[in-house]
């Protein structure tokens, strides 16, 4: 039988629990706030280099294609999870998509590469046969995100240059609104030539257009080398927030189950220190009973 003793003990260990899972939640929703910040930041930046590629576009012989084509079937594969638990099914949710878009996309053996950043999709990935090429450690906080977007732009060149991979694609959790996120996928090479060309057709913001100083085919090509950047930036922020959205889930989650044991512990603590009070009652009154006969006597 529980003593009271014991429920005190169960009961601190549950609030100290309860304190700590409110903590974590409330880390996961300024890690929020600071990342919807570093959105806006390189939405701002990607306008610019947009506007930049919309000038070269303008230039260019008219039929000079961009996008090369592509002579290979393989493709390299980038598929961003996490490093830290307690976020629930993210690391298979994107993991699943991956796979499931790849068999779609008939890529198999030694014609795909994987580069997988968060230590949690490696058994994932392993139980789904897949080999990995590279594992990456997925960004403490948004300063350390420019060194891992190096990290996976210079992969990324190796496949081009090494291994003749025309197609490289993103798989990651997209953050779709406050409390909802989705596994998605983005093609980032080859380039999309249809969005090149809208680029190229947009109307202007002002009646004045800009002056290129240099020769158009270097601009284009560091113009997409920045928008390579850009995005491989955004699908990183975009799986940071989602997986602190998803952790703040877990984190509810956790709560709603430590907030019912807490209330079972304190019903149980109630009836146990009221049933020891009243054999406390009961025994003083068993005493005093078996004093006043022995004075009878």
């Amino acid at each position: 039988m529980e003593t009271i003793e014991i429920l005190r003990d169960k009961i601190g260990t549950a609030e100290s629990l309860q304190s700590v899972v409110s903590t974590m939640k409330s880390l996961a929703a300024v890690s929020i706030q600071q990342l919807e910040g570093v959105i806006r930041s390189i939405d701002e930046y990607n306008r610019t280099v947009e506007l930049g590629l919309q000038i070269a576009l303008r230039n260019r012989p008219r039929r000079v294609q961009i996008v090369r084509p592509v002579l290979s079937d393989a493709l390299g594969a980038v598929i961003i999870g996490s490093d830290q638990g307690m976020c629930g099914q993210f690391n298979e949710d994107i993991v699943s998509h991956a796979v499931e878009d790849m068999q779609q996309v008939g890529v198999e053996g030694a014609a795909r590469a994987i580069l997988a950043v968060g230590a949690r999709t490696v058994a994932h990935l392993e139980l789904a046969g897949l080999t990995l090429d590279d594992l990456l450690a997925t960004p403490a906080s948004p300063g350390t995100i420019s060194p891992l977007v190096q990290q996976i732009a210079m992969q990324i060149e190796r496949w081009q240059t090494e291994r003749g991979f025309d197609r490289i694609f993103l798989y990651y959790n997209h953050r779709v609104s406050a409390g909802r996120y989705r596994p998605s996928a983005h093609r980032l090479l080859p380039m999309d030539a249809a969005w090149l060309e809208r680029i190229a057709g947009r109307r202007w913001p002002t009646k004045m257009l800009p002056q290129i100083a240099m020769p158009w085919r270097p601009l284009i090509s560091e113009l997409i080398q920045q928008h390579i950047l850009v995005v491989l930036n955004r699908v990183i922020v975009h799986s940071m927030m989602s997986e602190h959205t998803a952790r703040m889930q877990s984190m509810q989650a956790a709560e709603q189950n430590i907030d019912e044991r807490l209330e079972e512990l304190r019903n149980r603590f109630r009836q146990t220190r009221q049933t020891a009070i009243t054999a406390e009652l009961l025994d003083i009154v068993s005493g005093f009973e078996i004093l006043r006969s022995e004075r009878d006597v």
